[in-house]
């Protein structure tokens, strides 16, 4: 090995983030920005998915404590690392899920797709979405089986037992045809964006994605470049295929995927443009499924793969830590 190769510096795991937020800090901004979608969830699908966040919540701390005490490591519960994992599984499956059923997912999700990679920063795949595979494979009629929301009544699809057995993702790649889309245009819109159709928790009301996405750019938690390029991409190549675009991105786990999910420190790229990469590549997966699949949703197994190519985006496009821009010099070095 030359001289040059041993004197590198030898990069620790992810994440590497410049910023005036610990951990601990990060956690609780997502936490609040979690909010808008969690109380969506509770009007419009009931009571009882509160209880599904909490079961979830409590299932993700447990494991990840039980875990690291029985392999003889420092319990990390107070950097609220395991109680996100917990909230973000519990606002991606179905408002009906059994409690017990949500726990394993969250346990899966913390052992598993966590622990077992080293711990926060280690993994390599989102956790969260990790845990809705593995419940989304091993339990698939749960998973696929939708609770009608308050207010959804004038949100009705071409057949009668839509709101009960499907999602109008579903419908559409079934080839059904929303009522509304042969009507009032706006109608469907506004059920989009309030939440009022079947889905999973956290991800129907676009409205309250969109307060947490806010929230989050001010407070400059998250980068702006992967969920907009995400959400574009899905639109454009969705119009290319004959879709509604605006559909495209209201409807199904889009928004929230984008937001919540492809933003992850440790699972997303580090780089600009790699993050850039990132959302285009997800979009593009997600209208592959949604146009070819024969499953109506593709936003989970998007990020996955788009996760395991993370590894080799910032080999490519390596983040300049320490990067000083010459005067006169193009770019921003990133």
């Amino acid at each position: 090995m030359s001289d040059a190769k041993k004197a590198m510096p030898l990069l620790g795991s992810s994440p590497h983030i410049s910023s005036v937020y610990d951990t601990r800090k990060i956690m609780a901004v997502m936490i609040i920005a979690l909010v808008p979608a969690a109380v969506a969830g509770v009007i419009h699908f009931g009571i009882q998915v509160l209880f599904t966040i909490l079961v979830s919540v409590a299932a993700a701390e447990l494991a990840e404590f039980l875990f690291r005490k029985i392999t003889k490591q420092v319990p990390r519960n107070s950097d609220l690392s395991a109680a996100i994992t917990g909230l973000l599984l519990a606002l991606i499956v179905p408002p009906l899920t059994p409690y017990w059923m949500t726990a394993l997912g969250a346990i899966f999700a913390i052992v598993v797709a966590k622990e077992f990679f080293g711990g926060l920063g280690a993994n390599v795949f989102n956790p969260a979405l990790v845990g809705r595979a593995f419940l989304l494979m091993s339990f698939p009629a749960v998973m696929t089986t939708w609770h009608v929301p308050a207010g959804a009544a004038n949100f009705t699809v071409s057949t009668a037992d839509v709101l009960t057995s499907a999602t109008p993702m579903s419908m559409l790649q079934t080839g059904g045809v929303l009522s509304s889309l042969g009507g009032n245009y706006f109608e469907i819109v506004r059920a989009f964006l309030l939440g009022n159709h079947g889905g999973s928790i956290g991800e129907t009301s676009i409205v309250a994605i969109l307060a947490g996405f806010i929230f989050l750019l001010i407070t400059r938690v998250i980068d702006w470049r992967t969920p907009v390029f995400m959400l574009a991409s899905v639109s454009i190549l969705s119009f290319f295929l004959g879709r509604d675009p605006l559909i495209a991105i209201l409807g199904g786990g889009v928004f929230f995927g984008a937001v919540f999910m492809a933003t992850d420190y440790a699972t997303t790229p580090l780089n600009s443009k790699g993050k850039i990469i990132f959302g285009v590549g997800a979009g593009v997966i997600i209208v592959f499924i949604r146009q070819w699949g024969s499953y109506p949703e593709g936003v989970a197994y998007s990020i996955l793969i788009m996760n395991a190519l993370t590894p080799y985006l910032n080999r490519l496009l390596p983040k300049k830590f320490g990067y000083v821009k010459p005067a006169g010099a193009k770019g921003d070095g990133k």
